[in-house]
């Protein structure tokens, strides 16, 4: 399992303790270990950057911290990913970038957990271009696959150009010093060109992808659409599909062969063969976003017949859409999610959405089972007074209260009644009403609030989008 993080606590005080740090790897040896490796400091005015080089371990039995001196190693860099792979680590990419300049890289580092010692590899092969943020997993022969990323280039004098990655690559060792590169290319539906989302190893040998944001870039600014969906990477049929949320059993129907074979015995014998009727047609709404942003929404009518053998077989990812619903209670849109999977669950906290300027930091926490794939499970509702909207100046007028700021009682009273009293102005959540029923009901509202944050240059679909996600977030925590 690997996963981000910036800082994990050390009992007994900070003395020793790593600074934030952008990529870490569990491991089971010594009774379960974090490794964190790199990563970077940013001034909050952007202009200071540094980026570490150091080698971290959490002992978990312990709950205390070591560096681990070694030589050899990856440069300073962060957005990197890091993995574990046969009692090592292995490090990818990453970029490292200063005031004046900045580099993406695309090289392969290992570190043996039993000497301690880094070795450059040297893969053959065709190599994923250098980037940043990639998704990167270990599958169960031991190779590694990289999915996404992101990078930038110079076109000229101070103009960049964003890259979104979409291809994939496996890296595969075929001797004691030889790797090999070579580009996969999968079949089935792929996900739609994002950043910023959250990766894990599933059941079955299946990649699971979670989340992000894909950024669109204007003349002057950046909006960003946020996800939650979920797609899934077979790694033995090199295949992606969409993790497709079927909601909680009700009386659907069976469509294996099995429970057709019964009922059609049991017609037999009631003296109605030939009575049944043809499945009803059933139409299926889909949201697609192509590489510029743009939603296209897609209706199709499938005969209720249509449903293949082999989507019979692969009944995860393959059941026909009759089964499938709106679930009632999700994540929403986001990036940056910290998610692991552990017995055939899925465990997905925090990350954090904009609006407009305005960045908003989640710390719920959710479940799903990726057997049975029906519904979201609230772990741990978000605490709306821990959360708060920031752009650059609430940021900068923050760190100037906190500089000599010894908040008494009845400012933290106040803090709070203000802030009750903001959430009470919203459109209230009725007894027992259902999400879709509030939005209908209250998304005029929604949408005058998001024009307010986003101003009145922001476009029609983004509002809506935006909107939706705030009365989301609100009916989630109101329910």
């Amino acid at each position: 399992m690997s996963f981000q993080t910036e800082a994990i606590c050390k009992e007994g005080g900070d003395k020793d303790l790593p600074f934030p740090l952008d990529q870490a790897a569990a491991v089971p040896q010594g009774g379960g270990q974090i490794w964190i490796f790199g990563g970077e400091f940013a001034s909050p005015d952007g202009e200071q950057f540094y980026h570490y080089k150091d080698l971290w371990v959490l002992h978990l039995q312990t709950k205390t911290w070591e560096q681990i001196k070694a030589s050899g190693g990856p440069s300073g860099r962060s957005g990197h990913r890091m993995t574990y792979c046969k009692r090592q680590l292995i490090v990818f990419g990453g970029f490292h970038e200063s005031t004046r300049d900045y580099i993406y890289y695309n090289d392969v580092y290992t570190f043996n957990l039993d000497s301690f010692t880094w070795a450059k590899l040297s893969p053959s092969g065709t190599a994923p271009l250098p980037r940043s943020g990639c998704q990167m997993t270990t599958n169960q022969d031991g190779s590694v696959v990289i999915y996404g990323g992101y990078s930038k280039q110079k076109v000229k004098k101070d103009v960049d150009k964003g890259t979104v990655h979409t291809d994939m690559f496996l890296l595969k060792q075929e001797g004691a010093d030889k790797w090999v590169w070579s580009r996969l290319n999968p079949s089935g539906v792929k996900p739609t060109p994002r950043t910023g989302f959250s990766g894990t190893l599933g059941p079955n040998n299946r990649i699971l992808l979670f989340g992000g944001v894909y950024d669109e870039e204007e003349e002057e600014s950046i909006e960003g659409d946020f996800f939650n969906d979920i797609y899934m990477y077979d790694m033995g049929k090199n295949r992606w599909f969409t993790g497709q949320i079927k909601g909680p059993k009700t009386e659907k129907k069976k469509r294996r062969r099995g429970n057709k074979q019964a009922e059609a015995e049991s017609n037999s014998e009631s003296g109605e063969v030939g009575a049944q009727k043809p499945p009803e047609p059933v139409e299926v709404i889909k949201e697609i976003v192509a590489e510029d942003g743009t939603v296209m929404t897609i209706k199709q009518v499938i005969s209720g017949s249509a449903t293949s053998e082999s989507e019979e077989e692969d009944s995860v990812e393959e059941e026909d859409d009759e089964g499938a619903r709106s679930p009632a209670v999700e994540p929403c849109p986001r990036s940056n999610t910290m998610i692991a999977a552990k017995q055939g669950v899925l465990y997905a906290y925090g990350g954090m959405f904009e609006v407009g300027d305005r960045q908003f930091t989640l710390n719920d926490l959710y479940s799903l089972d990726l057997h049975k794939m029906e519904e979201w499970k609230v772990l741990v509702e978000m605490d709306p007074k821990t959360q708060e909207w920031l752009d650059e100046s609430d940021s900068e007028d923050e760190e100037e209260d906190a500089e000599g700021a010894e908040g008494g009682d009845e400012e933290e009273e106040e803090d709070e009644d203000s802030e009750d009293s903001d959430e009470d102005s919203h459109p209230p959540v009725e007894p027992q009403e259902k999400y879709p029923d509030y939005l209908a009901r209250t998304e005029e509202y929604w949408v005058k609030l998001a024009r307010a944050n986003m101003g009145p240059d922001a476009k029609e679909k983004k509002v809506l989008k935006v909107a939706q996600a705030m009365a989301k977030t609100f009916y989630e925590l109101k329910d």
